[in-house]
């Protein structure tokens, strides 16, 4: 089976048919794979921490498993900087793209924007204002995304620290990704 056409404009409902089912088969065989692979990518260089980011996202989550975060707000901690690997420079939005069709409103609003409320710890020391997400307040996530850096992700920093391996999180993640994903093109 393949698209028979030389243009996108050519082709027929029977061509996009074809190709809308195996781009699915293709993203259920592969997406996990590919997100968890991004993660394992993080392993190495500690980047001037005690830890490198691998275990800063495995602390992140198991942080948010023993506060009693739900399976997807746990996924989402532990997958919130993947974006590191591919997109320093707005890794929030990278993340929150990659797991907008699988998470609720709230949680995508924490992804996008995790790395500016993450600013309300550093900013100052790297000559940036360290309120910058004040321009957010009023918004109705603000508070979980405060709550979100301020218990998980900026205290998973801790080298004694006693994180769940990443065998603990990968069926909740399978799970996660393995819904039926919404469409926001």
């Amino acid at each position: 089976d393949v698209y028979k056409r030389q243009r996108m404009d050519e082709g027929t409902v029977e061509d996009y048919a074809l190709v809308g089912r195996l781009s699915k088969q293709h993203v259920e065989q592969t997406l996990v794979d590919n997100v968890l692979n991004l993660l394992r990518q993080m392993q190495g260089p500690k980047l001037g921490y005690k830890i490198d980011r691998y275990e800063h996202s495995l602390q992140t989550a198991t942080r948010a498993e023993r506060d009693g975060a739900d399976e997807e707000t746990i996924v989402c901690a532990l997958l919130h900087d993947i974006g590191d690997i591919v997109a320093p420079s707005n890794h929030s939005q990278f993340v929150a793209a990659v797991m907008r069709p699988f998470v609720s409103d709230k949680n995508h609003w924490i992804l996008k924007h995790h790395g500016l409320f993450q600013g309300r710890y550093y900013y100052d020391k790297i000559g940036k204002d360290k309120d910058a997400r004040e321009v957010l307040r009023g918004h109705e996530y603000f508070d979980a995304c405060e709550a979100f850096c301020e218990k998980w992700d900026q205290t998973s920093f801790d080298p004694d620290y006693d994180s769940y391996p990443l065998e603990h999180f990968e069926p909740m993640v399978r799970r996660i990704l393995g819904r039926p994903p919404e469409s926001f093109d």
